[in-house]
């Protein structure tokens, strides 16, 4: 039975680290389709999204199934909740990808940006991905010290937010409301995108020690 348990959690943490990277490389297309008014790319996230959904759908069956059957207890127990819920951020995050996709396909043949926040945006999603693909290293590696660099992304990130924040009050601000809008939102996908990757290290850093790390988010 313990090889079997075994076998199976290595089966669904690399189920895991396939979702977290589909779901950075959906962020980063979703970017492209947004800086380049590119419809086709929009599309091609929207799509997409099922397969992101279809894996989220296995792996939970997969970790419901494990506690169902095994009925796990102390470590194993740790193991599989953590898994739940690691489940649910790479969830979100795709779904975060595919909100910024389909603000692209929204205001297309526009671009969705003023031209002045691109550079914000551009650096946003690669500091997106790149946590992606952390996530991804760090759900197969199970590296403690590796998660808990996600901080230091997730930082470079929210110092980005609150620049979009500070264009945006400012009296100059020249491109409507409609604008504001969509620039207020986005930047909170990315954030959010963010926050969730950190999540994942967390749950890690938990999997593999039992301590659970301080919330960044409630330290601030």
């Amino acid at each position: 039975m313990r090889v079997i348990y075994n076998e199976q959690m290595a089966e669904l943490a690399h189920l895991l680290g396939e979702m977290a990277g589909l779901a950075g490389s959906a962020m980063e297309r979703a970017t492209q389709s947004l800086l380049q008014a590119d419809l086709a790319l929009a599309e091609q996230v929207i799509s997409e999204s099922d397969r992101i959904a279809e894996l989220i759908q296995d792996a939970e069956e997969k970790a419901f199934a494990l506690l169902a059957l095994q009925a796990p207890v102390a470590g194993d127990l740790r193991q599989v909740v953590s898994t739940i819920q690691i489940v649910a951020d790479v969830n979100r995050m795709g779904a975060l990808a595919l909100h910024v996709a389909k603000v692209a396909r929204r205001r297309h043949p526009n671009h969705a940006l003023p031209e002045s926040v691109n550079g914000y945006f551009a650096e946003m999603g690669r500091i997106a991905v790149n946590m992606g693909a952390s996530a991804r290293e760090v759900l197969e590696t199970r590296d403690p010290e590796r998660a808990a660099q996600l901080n230091e992304d997730d930082e470079a990130m929210d110092d980005l937010h609150r620049h979009l924040f500070t264009l945006l009050m400012d009296r100059d601000w020249k491109y409507g409301v409609a604008a504001a809008v969509d620039v207020t939102l986005l930047g909170r996908y990315y954030e959010r995108f963010a926050d969730h990757a950190v999540e994942i290290g967390r749950r890690v850093i938990f999997l593999v020690t039992g301590v659970l790390p301080p919330d960044p988010d409630s330290e601030s």
